[in-house]
């Protein structure tokens, strides 16, 4: 990524679109055979016995029916999966997205040259806006370089989702506003939406043809603040974006039928590029311990920060950043790119701007007032409720392991990311005294508009594994054979699912086909060993890796009493991230 960030290279960003390949559907032998081996870390012999028989029952019955209309519907498709993943995943989910969905993270250049300091809140956001317009820029030009592994290109698609892009609240689905185009496609909204105590103000980034320079966005930065400091708070229209999502859905209504002009206001916010969010607390952070600062972006003020945003970009007194991002539009990758960018012109920069100091007679920031009466009131006052209920539910920790990183485990012939996943294992079965079904995600970003899959690293390897350093019996060369075996399970699985040939998603196709047809939901997905082993959106523990540069992320669990688990490894350490535990409601 650093190379392909740095180098300048003349083909577009998004040229190689349309030669991508579709994603495949695998082969229904195959995935029911790779769900079997999935389950067994969680079944006695019995329950087993009984999975394997409803899963032999489905392959040879309704099963292969299912898989041939499956194969009927990729023939007219270049992305069987995208519009149901799209649906289910993220816009028919009627829980609160902000907080259930959304993934966040803080921004690293505290770790250089911006440590955390009050009174630069505002030179640095001058800054670090500057720079993410350019990358929009970038973005528009077509000059980000192609991903690609290898020579292989890989979907560039999800990065015209980053900005002006916001998710749009529906009764029963949601669904997705993007406003962006390339210069060769035509006009792109240019202005930001900055949200400071409860209010929210517009203004554009392009003056005279122009990008707008640093001192430039300081002067409007300043403006906003001084009127925010001196005038009282705003109502907080952006904490209904915090809310479940269909009483959202009704608040806008009841918002945009009270005045038209509301509407328009609405769609300022959803076409902006990002949203830019002025927060007046000041979390601790250190490069060992990202905890506070992880805290107050995964769970911060939901009255400034638009929820159903692509991008708001996070301002704290103590000049450190971080964002908050809606899941459904990309994955983390994109967010990963950007900050890893900004992060590289700041450093190069010495956390300056080096430029001129000229300020051009620009149009002032606009206000967006909001018509509101009692009732969007007390709607406002129910999600920052609901909002801080649910929130109080998380514990969250992020640390940096420093003993050892990259170097050492490549230097033992060792994927780092399999460590991670094999050492994750054996705590949560030293802890518990039982396997944990794990979601780990792997990228299908070599065929068109492809997202993601799930790897299950709880196999029967790595179970086996746990089981040898729980026995202190076993010899140290049973444990590494044990070890190494689970590290070659895990590698061909990733490896696997990155080629289309995963089964997780497979299975959700076969199971929305019969939804569809309206058929009787299949035993296979009925039968308790599914959930058990996490079918459904039911892992225990819910992993990431964020990749090997100095960004970091995290999303809430996907289960009560679950775990998400969010990574980088570095050269020198592994920072094993936001680790977020999530609570009962009765504890």
């Amino acid at each position: 990524m650093e190379n392909q960030l740095t180098k300048s290279n003349e083909e577009r960003t998004f040229q190689y679109q349309h030669s991508l390949p579709s994603l495949p559907v695998p082969s229904l032998e195959e995935s029911l055979k790779k769900y079997l081996e999935s389950v067994k870390p969680f079944a006695n012999e019995e329950e087993y016995k009984k999975t394997e028989e409803i899963v032999h029952k489905f392959q040879s019955g309704i099963g292969k029916k299912l898989h041939q209309k499956l194969l009927e519907r990729a023939k007219g498709k270049r992305n069987w999966l995208e519009e149901w993943w799209l649906n289910v995943a993220y816009l028919d989910v009627r829980i609160p997205s902000q907080l259930n969905v959304n993934f966040a993270g803080p921004a690293p250049h505290f770790e250089h040259y911006w440590p955390p300091k009050e009174g630069t809140q505002l030179e640095r956001g001058s800054i670090i806006l500057w720079h993410n317009l350019n990358y929009w820029q970038l973005l528009r030009k077509e000059k980000l370089p192609v991903h690609k592994v290898g020579n292989t290109p890989l979907d560039m698609n999800q990065f015209r989702m980053l900005f002006s892009t916001c998710k749009v609240p529906g009764i029963t689905r949601d669904s997705i506003m993007n406003y962006f185009s390339t210069e060769s496609e035509g006009r792109s909204p240019n202005h930001i939406v900055v949200l400071c105590r409860g209010r929210a103000f517009v203004f554009d980034v392009i003056h005279e043809g122009c990008l707008i320079t640093p001192p430039e966005l300081l002067r409007q930065l300043m403006y906003i603040r001084k009127k925010c400091h001196s005038e009282p708070d705003g109502p907080g229209i952006a904490a209904l974006t915090s809310e479940e999502r269909t009483r959202w859905a009704k608040a806008r209504e009841y918002l945009i039928g009270l005045d038209p002009e509301n509407l328009t206001l609405l769609e300022k916010v959803q076409s902006s590029l990002l949203v830019y969010s002025m927060e007046d607390s000041s979390p601790h952070v250190t490069p060992e311990d990202y905890s506070e600062i992880t805290a107050a972006v995964l769970i911060g003020d939901p009255a400034i920060r638009w929820g159903d945003k692509s991008y708001n970009l996070i301002s704290f007194s103590n000049g450190v950043f971080g964002c908050n991002c809606d899941h459904a539009p990309f994955d983390a990758m994109v967010m990963v790119n950007v900050c890893y960018y900004v992060d590289e012109k700041i450093f190069q920069n010495e956390g300056r701007w080096k430029g001129s100091e000229k300020v051009r007679d620009i149009p002032l920031p606009e206000e967006l007032i909001f018509t509101v009466d009692e009732k969007v009131l007390n709607d406002i006052n129910q999600a920052k409720a609901q909002y801080l209920r649910e929130a109080s539910d998380l514990q969250i920790a992020a640390f940096a392991f420093t003993s050892f990183g990259k170097k050492l485990t490549k230097k033992k012939m060792l994927h780092p990311d399999t460590f991670i996943q094999l050492a994750l294992q054996l705590a949560y079965y030293r802890l518990h005294g039982h396997p944990g079904c794990c979601y780990e995600t792997a990228m299908t970003r070599y065929f068109y508009h492809g997202r993601t899959e799930t790897v299950r690293s709880c196999t029967v390897e790595a179970v086996r594994w746990c089981q040898s350093m729980q026995d202190p019996s076993t010899t140290l060369h049973e444990r590494q054979q044990k070890m190494l075996q689970a590290f070659a399970k895990h590698n061909k699985m990733m490896k696997d699912c990155s080629a289309g040939k995963g089964f997780d998603r497979h299975l959700l196709g076969l199971s929305l086909i019969a939804k569809e047809e309206g058929l009787p939901v299949p035993e296979l997905f009925t039968d308790p060993l599914f959930t058990k082993s996490g079918g459904g959106g039911n892992f225990v523990l819910s992993t990431s890796l964020i990749g090997y540069l100095r960004v970091q992320g995290v999303v809430v669990p996907m289960v009560h009493n679950g775990y998400g688990f969010f990574y980088h490894i570095r050269d020198d350490r592994y920072f094993y991230a936001e680790h977020c535990l999530k609570l009962t409601q009765q504890s």
